[in-house]
């Protein structure tokens, strides 16, 4: 127990402190930060438990509450996700309607908790197995669970497509953050859920060694929490949410009574290389399909349907094959033997080595430091 006690202390003051940094840390996305942090803190309040019964003579209002504060943290991890995806999000009234299962389930514990005496509330916890009201919590947090992470995960796979189909900097690194993420809270949601049923079984004890292991799981993945935002502070918040998936734009333009004619399309492909070719807007790092429609004057829409259906690439795919392309210029320039791979990939517009090196991969075969040293042999 005072190892419980000790546990969940240290994952409380690192909760308590990485959300002070986050709503403290001068950024831009402060809305994000603010989200993540009342996450955090929701968290901290619910794995009090230990500490709290050290503390408190028996059941309260207040204990109670702090309880059903788990209803907010699902919501208010989909709002962070929501808001680490498109840049313009915005906290907006409507975003309080993901409040009401917190507000309902404590409307329902009213007549026979927190309206009652202190005898009655010991009773009501001593019964709570044949308890309604506890049960419909239940029912409704698990029904929460599915469906807010089911939410999450689509959020998340339209989220990249967007991302691949407009945009080609590194941020894609970070949406593997986000899933790996989403996964592990996923699985720690599930083993909550496992907890539960048997909190309401007739092996209520094996609940309570499953919420030891929470605890000590917590504890692993809020230290992970605070790896992450001291070594990777940039997360994927480069999408405009008011962009469309290339498929959604041809699935309108099919209603449309007026459709582009192939040798148009022809026309716009041969200006769209000529540009990728003699202005080299791919070394930028961060370009974007926005920059390349305003570079040839084709509107933005447009040139998604071209790239994404017409060549049958993502964006994202479509500039690095310039860039690698670049990239093998120059390591068959037999004058720049001296340079590093490091610095190709930086001049090329890469902007990390893993990315670099699976692009690379992915159009040669080989990474690049092989595709150098075959070259070179084949010159011995």
């Amino acid at each position: 127990m005072n190892i419980l006690i000790v546990v969940t202390v240290i994952s409380m003051f690192i909760s308590f402190f990485l959300a002070f940094f986050l709503v403290t840390v001068k950024t831009e996305h402060k809305t994000s930060n603010r989200l993540f942090a009342f996450f955090l803190i929701i968290t901290a309040i619910d794995i009090s438990d230990p500490v709290v019964n050290l503390l408190a003579e028996g059941p309260s209002n207040l204990g109670m509450l702090k309880n059903t504060l788990a209803f907010l943290q699902i919501p208010t991890f989909y709002l962070y996700v929501l808001s680490v995806c498109y840049s313009d999000f915005k906290l907006r009234p409507k975003h309080l309607l993901h409040g009401l299962p917190f507000l309902a389930v404590n409307v329902i514990l009213l007549p026979h908790f927190y309206w009652v005496d202190l005898a009655s509330k010991i009773n009501f916890i001593e019964h709570r197995q044949s308890r309604i009201e506890l049960q419909i919590n239940h029912i409704l947090f698990h029904i929460q669970i599915v469906i807010y992470f089911i939410a999450v995960f689509i959020l998340l796979r339209k989220a990249k497509k967007l991302y691949l189909e407009n945009y080609a900097g590194t941020s894609i690194n970070s949406y593997h953050w986000l899933f790996q993420f989403t996964s592990v809270l996923t699985i720690l949601y599930l083993i909550v859920i496992l907890k539960n049923i048997f909190k309401f079984s007739d092996y209520p004890y094996i609940s309570e060694w499953i919420k030891i292991g929470i605890l000590v799981f917590e504890l692993f993945i809020i230290c992970w929490y605070l790896y992450k935002a001291l070594n990777h502070p940039g997360l994927f918040r480069n999408i405009d949410s008011t962009l469309q998936l290339a498929s959604d734009i041809v699935l309108e333009k099919k209603n449309e009574t007026q459709s582009l004619r192939d040798d148009e399309l022809d026309a716009d492909l041969t200006k769209l290389k000529t540009y990728m070719r003699e202005e080299k807007p791919f070394l930028n790092p961060s370009v974007t399909i926005q920059d390349i429609s305003a570079g040839i004057g084709i509107p933005t829409r447009e040139l998604s349907v071209l790239i994404n259906h017409r060549l049958g690439q993502h964006f994202y795919d479509f500039v690095n094959t310039y860039r690698v392309e670049q990239a093998m210029n120059i390591l068959q320039d037999g004058t720049k033997t001296k340079v590093t791979i490091l610095e190709i990939l930086y001049e090329v517009g890469f902007n990390s080595k893993s990315s670099f090196n699976t692009a690379f991969k992915k159009y040669t075969g080989k990474t690049p430091t092989l595709y150098r040293k075959d070259l070179q042999d084949r010159i011995l």
